[in-house]
């Protein structure tokens, strides 16, 4: 692959290039390129066969992709018929079966939406959105049929029939655009009254050649009905998650936007038009003619050769690729610029910030300023349960669990605080304040959740709670570069910085400090105030260890070796490892990987996505062991076993422990005795520890809030 390029994640396919509505905000129909025109209504077999091999040729040349997504998509995609959607779904199901996971998605109008095409959808797999504006006035301003007639009341009927208990495991969510002239909240309503599993509200495309109608009374009018929205879904208790706002969150926090409409992430989706051409991505349309043009052909070319194409280069160069503008705005990190196609300005290119700038800047500035639910309310869609009850778990699931983590850590952290006030508390609540994806980063540590436990149950002198409170605002600072200072209780003997590594003090009495400055880590003593460095501290008996990582072409964790509190597992945590054991571990790490995205196909993801951390633990190397503590999500004990297929099966059955521990977080989940008797691991000859409850677990499960508020 050529420097700079990177991989798709995403594949639009469009299985057919008609519509059967007229709705006069179309981007494909109504704006200035009109390729569809030329090309073949119905996606042509060699196509379809073409674009099938390039995926799994792109997923196997690429071994960091532990799933791509597919997007059947149009026109309207219905139209092509279920026979052929379902021949699709096959042929991607085996064509990527021993590569990777496949997430097959489709969006549609839902006019031809029947019971005999939810039965498809929900045999192959293919979860489905569907496009609504909102109440019957909202929807029918646009969404109408070629006659002018609405839309509305075959929409809805399409919505509630995949929405039921038999086809909902295929209800991927809403669609709606955001048109101002519409009673936000009575959209809001309309579209909650439906129990969608999830809604995406999107902004109406346009250029700063066709800006947005404005009204000079109403400055910022799409932050206002945003907003607007915002503050009805937070008030109702957030009933299912709106993509726009969680990313917006997200950003916050550090985490990955979950929309290409915002983040500094680099796009990673391609379009595969019915006749075969390569394209970026569809609102391009909006730009000009031949905007999202590339002039690479499926039968001709591969997905890694149109990667390097100018266009999606472009797209890749994050924060420095951006405006002067966006690059002196306070919140660029979670806008990214706004959607790339919405920069464009004949004069210069995408050398702007997003048309919807005011509106981006206020949206997000509200939810930024809005106080964060005490108590979140995180949701996981049936489809999502059924997909964890499946063995896999989808990504949007899989996040699901990593969100409700985070709020127990966080609710944990404040009950901490709560409980044992003082300096140290109070840096870290203004660290959070001040620098919320600083701190988000170093909460996701493992081993916070079991201190932060221990805690709360009283089981830890407030020296060490305090202690440890002022090591985790230490590590924030450091990662916001900014400055603080930690008094180190007389005779700790050590502090360890989460994610960091440990620093030993040299024995006896007397004072010592940590102090956080530009990124640097300092320490200062009773007998030399004037700050050093911990490497130049080492003349006075100061001993730096940093954590070690493994890092594999799938998945990089921490090999926590230095945290005093990583002792949550069954067996006892091994003594820190050498440069030869550490090397053992990377090189059998390496291999395993290699294992997961050959023999385990579909957990992938999940390790991915969960496995942040591991501690060796003593045990007899020869049988290899595994587990997942109740309290630090993200973290496996591991014994290294001989090989490593053995390890790539204990890291999957370790992440199955995880996946069902975080379950526990989210519903009361009950079985007999008997039954968790008879229960075995899938990939390991022995019965499954995810079944075998640890002894002591006091607030773990729907439990934890009764806990910390009894």
């Amino acid at each position: 692959m050529t420097a700079g390029t990177g991989a798709f994640r995403q594949f639009v396919l469009k299985v057919h290039s008609r519509c059967d509505l007229a709705c006069d905000h179309c981007y494909v129909y109504r704006h200035a390129d009109q390729s569809w025109r030329r090309r073949p209504p119905v996606v042509p077999d060699e196509v379809i066969a073409a674009t099938v091999s390039r995926i799994a040729e792109h997923a196997r040349d690429h071994p960091e992709l532990p799933c791509v997504h597919v997007i059947l998509h149009g026109g309207e995609p219905l139209l092509a018929g279920a026979d052929r959607l379902a021949g699709i779904a096959r042929d991607l199901r085996t064509a990527l079966r021993g590569v990777c996971r496949l997430d097959l998605r489709m969006q549609t109008n839902g006019l031809r939406l029947n019971e005999s095409m939810c039965r498809m959808l929900v045999r192959e797999g293919i979860r489905t959105g569907i496009s609504l504006d909102g109440d019957r006035a909202a929807n029918d301003r646009h969404r109408k049929r070629p006659g002018g007639t609405g839309s509305y009341d075959a929409v809805v009927r399409a919505v509630r029939l995949i929405g039921s208990p038999e086809y909902r495991s295929a209800f991927a969510g809403l669609l709606c655009t955001v048109d101002v002239q519409n009673d936000p909240v009575a959209v809001y309503e309309a579209l909650a009254a439906l129990r969608p599993p999830r809604v995406d509200f999107l902004l109406p495309h346009a250029t700063w050649d066709r800006p947005p109608a404005r009204d000079p009374a109403r400055p910022a009018a799409h932050a206002h009905w945003l907003t607007t929205v915002y503050d009805r879904w937070t008030a109702d208790g957030r009933p299912f998650p709106v993509r726009l706002f969680d990313s917006i969150e997200a950003g916050r926090d550090g985490l990955e936007s979950f929309t290409e409409a915002l983040g500094l992430g680099s796009p990673d989706l391609v379009v595969v038009e019915t006749d075969g051409e390569i394209e970026q991505a569809d609102w391009l349309k909006t730009a000009g003619v031949g905007a999202p043009a590339t002039g690479f052909h499926v039968l001709r070319h591969s997905f890694d050769e149109a990667a390097a194409h100018p266009g999606f280069l472009a797209q890749r160069g994050g924060l420095e690729a951006l405006s002067r503008q966006c690059r002196d705005c306070s919140v660029v990190r979670v806008c990214g610029g706004g959607l790339y196609g919405h920069r464009h300005r004949s004069d210069n290119g995408f050398d702007n910030p997003s048309v919807y700038c005011e509106d981006l800047f206020r949206l997000i500035g509200h939810v930024l300023r809005s106080p964060r639910p005490v108590h979140r309310r995180h949701t996981l869609t049936a489809h999502g349960f059924d997909s964890l009850a499946a063995g896999d778990g989808d990504g949007e699931a899989l996040r699901a669990l990593v969100g409700a983590e985070d709020s127990v850590r966080r609710m944990l952290l404040g009950a901490v605080c709560a409980r044992y006030p003082g300096p140290e508390a109070d840096a870290l609540i203004g660290l959070d304040q001040q620098w919320p994806r600083e701190t988000a980063q170093v909460l996701r540590h493992p081993h916070i959740g079991t201190w932060a436990v221990r805690g709360v149950e009283g089981r830890l002198t407030p020296d060490a709670v305090r202690q440890r409170l002022g090591e985790i605002a230490v590590t924030v600072a450091l990662r916001a570069r900014t400055a603080l200072r930690l008094d180190l209780p007389e005779r700790a003997g050590q502090a360890h910085l989460p994610g960091l590594g440990r620093l030993t003090l040299p024995p006896g009495p007397g004072s010592a400090a940590l102090l956080a400055r530009d990124g640097r880590l300092l320490v200062v003593t009773g007998a030399d105030p004037v700050p050093r460095t911990v490497a130049a501290a080492e003349s006075a008996g100061f001993a730096w260890r940093p954590v070690h990582r493994v890092t594999t072409g799938e998945f990089t964790v921490l090999v926590e070796d230095t945290d005093p509190y990583r002792d949550d597992f069954p067996a006892p945590p091994a003594a820190a490892l050498d440069e030869t054991e550490h090397a053992l571990w990377q090189r059998l790490f390496d291999e395993a990987a290699r294992c997961i995205r050959t023999r385990h196909t579909g957990r992938g993801e999940g390790v991915r996505l969960l496995f942040t951390a591991c501690t060796p633990l003593r045990g007899r190397r020869d049988e290899g062991e595994v587990a997942a503590a109740p309290h630090a999500f993200g973290a496996l004990g591991i014994v290294l076993p001989p090989t490593a297929a053995e390890l790539a099966a204990l890291i999957v059955d370790g992440v199955q422990q995880m996946k069902f521990n975080a379950l526990l977080d989210l519903f009361d989940l009950a079985g007999s005795e008997a039954a968790r008797e008879r229960l075995r691991s899938a990939y390991l000859d022995r019965p499954s520890a995810a079944v075998i409850p640890h002894e002591g677990l006091t607030v773990h499960g729907r439990r934890m809030a009764d806990r910390l508020r009894g």
